[in-house]
């Protein structure tokens, strides 16, 4: 029997435990996958930490198919998109417990000329602060469990 990804069934179960417990799910992106739209001034080594606590982001929506949801960038108002095969992580900013994914598809890094393209268009905007209501990543690295 051919099954779906059990991956985006996985976010929301643990976006709404992380949620209810009154933590802030962060979510860890590999932005050089085909169609994930985020700020690539903020992508570091082909990664994005990503807030999606209540309070940060706007019409949030987690489908099978990908995690929808507008946000603000240093000032900039944006609509996020990431494929659910993008997440590689979501974890409680507070302490770390979360659930880090496997990667699925065998083509994963389609995307890269892509993301070097929009790099380079915006190296101007480097510069940029970023402006949000909680910091998209704390210093130093995530504390996460691998959860079987």
């Amino acid at each position: 029997m051919n099954m779906t990804s059990s991956r985006p069934y996985m976010l929301r179960a643990l976006y709404d435990w992380i949620v209810d417990n009154d933590g802030t799910p962060y979510i860890l992106v590999d932005a050089r996958i085909k169609g994930v739209e985020v700020p690539v001034e903020y992508v570091k080594d082909g990664q994005i930490v990503l807030n999606i606590a209540p309070m940060a982001v706007r019409a949030l929506e987690i489908t099978n198919e990908a995690i929808t949801f507008d946000a603000r960038f240093g000032g900039r108002s944006l609509i996020i998109y990431v494929p659910t095969e993008a997440v590689m992580a979501i974890y409680a900013n507070e302490n770390g417990q979360g659930m880090v994914f496997e990667l699925e598809a065998p083509s994963l890094h389609e995307h890269d000329a892509a993301l070097e393209e929009l790099g380079d268009e915006s190296s101007e905007n480097d510069a940029l602060p970023l402006q949000a209501s909680q910091p998209l990543r704390k210093s130093g690295r995530p504390h996460l469990k691998i959860v079987k």
